[in-house]
């Protein structure tokens, strides 16, 4: 505890951070891979003096790839599960290697069955200790391959209400596809732990993020309608989105269903405290997404087309967070903050020792007085030269007038300088406890490696990073400006 505030591993000592999404790793397949290609670049942080990962949600993404709306707020994205690390494992020959990630998949999970190897009796102990979510996750992804992908309030009713004898007869008809589901998920937190282990031995935290809201078609809002402000069919009462500002005249309508707080606070948040519960034994911190909507949230009748006819209405405030704390005894959080914040959350904040984000892309409109400014910045805090919803910092350069790009140099004290060093080398000599910057930041890519826009929904969550792109030295030119910022934390 310090300052009689709850002990926050996050803020343990002064560290920096890379931004890398696991499907931008390089490597076969369509995505990056949680195996080899993730072990090398581990070796690379290390390398660059940098002891904090921030992977970004790691849930099965919806068809748009967002990792911000999934179809499950527990189980784990099986595109980035790697198929040679199961021949490692002696599951497969090594011919498989090559295998598409189903095929492996499914060849691994036949073997193992058959063998009845020691994993095969790790893969039922998970299956018991995960069966609160795992089976329905299961049954959700079951049903909609054999409802044609249509969402879950378009099911038919005994589906739709989960009446026992029709979903007893499902687990009985789908019975091998729903294993194979099963152990994906298995496979998929078996390779994601190793990995998380070998992070840890080299003083490498792994920064999850938590959207605070789910998706509406996912097997979390299907399972526990009881938990979510829904119709007898299914549909939103009210759902989510911030009120029309400087940005948008409309505001932004998100349509995630809204929690129904009072009666979450009835079962003491028991899907709260099991979602935060297994994130935090996959990870080391959570970044949670939109954090002022603990304090006070923005209620869109769900007929209403656009985010103008919402309301304030109280969220669940200092008892959810009384409740954590009582449950974990350590709060790693880090609260998003961005956007207009009230005096009233930034008190909910700091009362419960969770660092805010500051983001130095803003930081260069107005005066002095700009929270954004490195000079304003908080010890227990953490600074971002931008996030995965920013443009990268050289884009963001690129797109400023000359007039404007020479003043924020000068207000660097580098008004020779070359984007996006300055921005980086301010982000690691603030006194802010953590810096973080995008792996686009750290190989000065322009806007066009961009990874998310948000209000989009082409183009985004696609972009990779190749060895080739890294310039010879780059590590080492990190290492040193860590070093000199004081950011390579004694072991």
């Amino acid at each position: 505890m310090t300052a009689n505030r709850p002990a926050n591993r996050l803020l343990d000592k002064r560290r920096s951070g890379i931004i890398l999404h696991p499907t931008s790793l390089p490597g076969p397949g369509p995505v990056g891979r949680i195996g080899a290609e993730a072990l090398r670049f581990l070796d690379w942080l290390e390398a660059a003096g940098v002891s904090l990962w921030q992977v970004l949600p790691l849930n099965p993404p919806q068809r748009d790839g967002s990792p911000y709306a999934c179809i499950s707020a527990f189980a784990g994205d099986t595109r980035l599960i790697d198929p040679e690390e199961m021949v490692r494992d002696g599951w497969l020959p090594p011919s498989a290697a090559g295998m598409s990630t189903p095929e492996a998949l499914s060849q691994a999970h036949r073997t193992l069955e058959s063998t009845e190897d020691s994993a095969w009796e790790e893969y039922q102990a998970f299956v018991e200790a995960q069966s609160d979510w795992l089976e329905d996750f299961a049954l959700f992804v079951v049903i909609k391959q054999l409802q044609g992908d249509r969402p879950w309030w378009e099911w038919p009713a005994p589906l739709l209400h989960r009446e026992r004898s029709r979903i007893e007869q499902l687990r009985a008809e789908a019975a091998e596809a729903l294993d194979a589901v099963r152990f994906a998920q298995f496979v998929f937190f078996r390779q994601w732990t190793r990995l998380r282990r070998e992070a840890n031995s080299r003083d490498i935290l792994l920064l999850g993020d938590m959207p605070i809201f789910v998706a509406h078609d996912s097997a979390d809002v299907w399972s526990n309608p009881e938990n979510f402000d829904l119709d007898a069919d299914g549909q939103p009462r009210t759902v989510a989105g911030v009120p029309p500002d400087y940005f948008s005249e409309t505001g932004q309508r998100w349509g995630n269903p809204h929690y129904r707080w009072d009666f979450m606070a009835e079962t003491g948040y028991a899907w709260w405290m099991r979602r935060i519960e297994w994130a935090l034994e996959e990870l080391d911190a959570l970044r949670i997404d939109h954090f002022r909507g603990f304090e006070a949230y923005w209620s869109i009748p769900a007929d209403e087309p656009t985010a103008i006819g919402g309301e304030w209405k109280p969220g669940p405030g200092a008892a959810f967070f009384d409740a954590l704390l009582e449950r974990f005894g350590e709060l790693p959080l880090l609260a998003e903050d961005l956007g207009v914040i009230t005096p009233e959350v930034t008190a909910l904040r700091e009362r419960f020792g969770l660092p805010g984000m500051k983001i130095l892309q803003f930081a260069f409109d107005g005066g002095e007085d700009n929270p954004y400014l490195p000079r304003n910045h908080e010890e227990l805090g953490v600074v971002y030269t931008g996030t995965h919803d920013n443009d990268t910092t050289l884009g963001w350069f690129e797109s400023l007038s000359p007039d404007a790009r020479q003043a924020v140099l000068e207000r660097l004290g580098e008004p020779d300088g070359e984007m996006p060093w300055p921005l980086i080398r301010a982000a690691l000599e603030s006194p802010a406890r953590v810096a973080i910057f995008p792996m686009q930041d750290a190989l000065a890519l322009d806007g066009r490696h961009r990874m998310n826009k948000p209000g989009t929904t082409e183009g985004n969550w696609g972009w990779r990073f190749d060895w080739r792109d890294i310039p010879a030295g780059r590590a080492a030119q990190l290492r040193r400006m860590n070093e000199d910022a004081d950011r390579i934390p004694d072991r």
